[in-house]
């Protein structure tokens, strides 16, 4: 991987997000709110079922959502064990460990990941960040992490949303399998690059989302904790899977796009399920904007250390 694939990277991230966080800054506190709306009902289900046309499927697809769970399980395992050693010396509220250990183990491996994997992958691996990314990070975050946040949050629990109805509601899952079973269907010529140029939109608009979603999280309390959980999501569990992943054999742009999903900062539905579910939004918030940043330091580190 060249320097100037690196650039080709960080532009749109850099450029895209600023332009969000500036917009953030000058535009009504509800426009991200519309955007998001827009984003999760229309932008990526449309851009799922672009990037998955022709895509070539094989059964070792499953391997993505297999590594994507092996990835929650251990960061949630290693924040577990890390926060007991932790409780002797500072003890930490119910609420708060609840928001260090969903940041621990989900990542935002949609509107941040399937951009990244874009760039430094390409759309015929797409499919993986897809399969990673909802079968794996969005299962893992309402069906898992909503399950934890019930137990360790404290919202009554007749106020409380089924995660079940939640995965259900997901509009992104119901186009995948779209996107799937009409991945060969012949479409206009004017139709298909229509699909295509509107899925790249949709793509620059998830980022300029995270731009305008981080100029509006002000709190960075608990920064040194927020920088341990952002290790154990972005630094100890993509090394050690990723190393595990070489000596079983899986190299080349399979290895590139699990690992890179694997190394994506705390997803936004760790504030979301934090702010339902009343465990610490603002644990959640300093670890959004530490991994947020963090990203252009790690992308570097994994590109030369795995040689991608």
């Amino acid at each position: 991987m060249t320097h100037s694939n690196l650039l080709l990277v960080y532009l749109p991230l850099i450029g895209w997000t600023a332009t969000g966080w500036v917009l953030g800054r000058l535009l009504p506190p509800v426009a991200p709110v519309y955007l998001g709306r827009f984003l999760f009902w229309i932008g990526v289900p449309v851009g799922i079922v672009a990037f998955l046309r022709h895509t070539k499927l094989t059964f070792s697809l499953w391997i993505a959502p297999a590594v994507a769970w092996t990835a929650i399980l251990t960061g949630i395992g290693l924040a577990w064990w890390m926060l007991q050693g932790w409780q002797r010396s500072r003890p930490w509220s119910r609420q708060t460990q609840g928001s260090f250990l969903l940041a621990s183990m989900v990542g935002n491996t949609g509107y941040i990941g399937y951009p990244v994997s874009l760039a430094l992958v390409g759309p015929h691996y797409f499919a993986w960040a897809v399969f990673y990314d909802l079968l794996g990070s969005t299962l893992g975050a309402y069906g898992l992490g909503v399950a934890l946040a019930s137990r360790m949050g404290g919202m009554e629990q007749s106020t409380r949303q089924n995660p079940l109805l939640i995965l259900v509601k997901n509009p992104a899952l119901w186009s995948f399998g779209l996107g799937i079973l009409g991945r060969n269907l012949p479409l206009p010529t004017i139709v298909e690059i229509s699909l295509t140029r509107f899925a790249w939109f949709a793509v620059s608009l998830s980022l300029i989302l995270v731009g305008m979603r981080l100029s509006q999280l002000s709190s960075l309390r608990n920064f040194k904790p927020a920088i341990l959980s952002v290790g154990i999501k972005m630094l100890l569990v993509p090394l050690a899977i990723g190393i595990i992943l070489r000596l079983c054999g899986i190299t080349g742009l399979m290895h590139r796009v699990l690992l890179l999903q694997m190394a994506m900062p705390p997803a936004f539905a760790t504030l979301v399920i934090s702010e339902a579910y009343e465990l610490d939004p603002e644990f959640a918030v300093t670890a959004l904007v530490t991994g947020s940043l963090g990203l252009f330091i790690t992308l570097p580190l994994w590109l030369w250390l795995f040689g991608i």
